[in-house]
């Protein structure tokens, strides 16, 4: 299945649990449209901060990682790319006079193409870890994280930490944080004697939730937001629990000249309501951040 088709993922969770699925010319209903980076202007500030070769060929050149909403995912025609990555990468753009030139991978590819230099800025919810700022850097934008599905007829216990994982299966994001925790927890698994967390990655969102749905998995481990998303829109899944908050961020190459410029812009929309605006359309005003960090540290 492809990475981008979340309308046709949610039609076959549809499908799946209710034994029909709603008509694909109905998947982008509710969908948000209205334009909330056209009127945004160049800022000389911040444009004086670009690198001459940036500001000579008028473009930001952006990995995208295409996951799903409301981060980033395709309507229903297979072509059209929304959502809240979308709208503040458009708008940081045009804070800094560029025009935006994307090109999606996969998440687990999208890194290692920013820092052999293929794209100036990367997204996709990329989490800032300790771990991941030795490689490369980040200008924060927004408040994510952790969190759990699992179907709405699942009688499973609640999970409050990682060891509940214990024995279940459980689909995640290949490359992502989710993976990573997972992996750090297993060896509570031994220590308490039960059974190893069984960790089925996927390379992307859509399917790690379709795993869900079709019952390969006993839980899905993904973003506050995008869970949210998903259950708001399928009543057959249930959101069980938040399980840790993590800022995220545009990366960039470690100390890239862009950075400067990157955080100029991110918060100059927050100073003129833009960054509101974008939050609001998307259903994420409680994901704000005060302020755009660059590198801050990982929570404990």
């Amino acid at each position: 299945m492809p990475r981008s088709a979340l309308p046709v993922l949610l039609a076959l969770v549809g499908v799946l649990f209710a034994g029909c699925a709603s008509p694909l010319d109905d998947a982008d209903a509710g969908v948000p449209r209205q334009d909330v980076t056209s009127a945004v202007a160049p800022d000389p500030a911040a444009v004086a901060l670009l690198p001459p070769d940036v500001r000579q060929a008028g473009v930001l050149t952006v990995g995208a990682s295409v996951g799903g909403p409301p981060a980033a995912f395709k309507l229903a025609d297979g072509v059209t790319v929304v959502g809240e990555d979308i709208d503040m990468t458009e708008a940081v753009a045009r804070v800094l006079g560029l025009r935006v030139q994307r090109t999606e991978g996969t998440f687990d590819g999208i890194v290692p193409g920013l820092t052999s230099g293929k794209f100036d800025v990367a997204t996709g919810n990329f989490a800032v870890t300790e771990a991941r700022k030795k490689a490369v850097s980040f200008v924060t934008y927004i408040n994510d994280g952790q969190a759990f599905a699992v179907r709405a007829d699942d009688p499973q216990p609640p999970i409050h930490d990682l060891s509940d994982l214990c024995g279940r299966a459980v689909s995640v994001l290949a490359g992502s944080t989710f993976e990573a925790s997972l992996a750090k927890a297993q060896p509570r698994c031994p220590a308490l004697g039960r059974p190893a967390i069984d960790v089925r990655s996927y390379p992307d969102g859509a399917t790690a939730s379709l795993a869900l749905a079709q019952r390969r998995a006993d839980v899905t481990m993904s973003t506050i937001n995008g869970l949210r998303y998903l259950v708001s829109q399928q009543p057959r899944l249930r959101f069980v629990n938040e399980y840790r908050r993590l800022d995220v961020g545009f990366a960039l190459a470690k100390n890239s000249p862009l950075v400067p410029a990157v955080h100029a812009a991110v918060e100059r929309l927050m100073a003129d309501g833009t960054y509101a605006r974008i939050l609001a359309k998307w259903g994420i005003p409680t994901s704000a951040l005060r302020t755009s960090q660059v590198d801050p540290p990982e929570p404990a």
